[in-house]
């Protein structure tokens, strides 16, 4: 009986912490870890994309604000090229992973940073 009540107690609780976001479900928690890795992936490589390194950066920013969450950062290391597209291509990878936990309109800006990768890595 006592066990019963402190589960339904613990249950009600967690309930209460997702519904004023105190608390983030797994998914959720994944999700945001693969973004927050993508975007430093991203800010450590070459600057050299012609603009698209960045609005992929600024489009991981906005699936953030999309989710109620804060990120920023600015990337400054210069670093071989070879270097630097295996960066941007794991960035891709990170985001591709991200989608599943995300809002849709997290992942449209998800999408639109996956794309702005792709067209990064034809420029050479």
């Amino acid at each position: 009986m006592i066990n019963n009540l402190f589960l339904r107690g613990t249950t009600v609780f967690v309930a209460i912490l997702l519904m004023f976001g105190l608390v983030m479900p797994a998914h959720a928690q994944s999700s945001t870890i693969l973004l927050e890795d993508a975007y430093a992936t991203l800010a450590s490589a070459k600057h050299d994309y012609k603009g698209h390194r960045v609005k992929a950066m600024k489009q991981i920013e906005e699936a953030f604000n999309e989710s109620g969450w804060k990120i920023k950062g600015t990337g400054k290391n210069h670093e071989p090229q070879g270097t630097s597209d295996a960066q941007m291509r794991s960035a891709a990878s990170l985001l591709q992973q991200a989608r599943g936990g995300l809002s849709a309109k997290a992942v449209k800006h998800v999408d639109k940073a996956i794309a702005q990768i792709n067209d990064g890595l034809e420029v050479k």
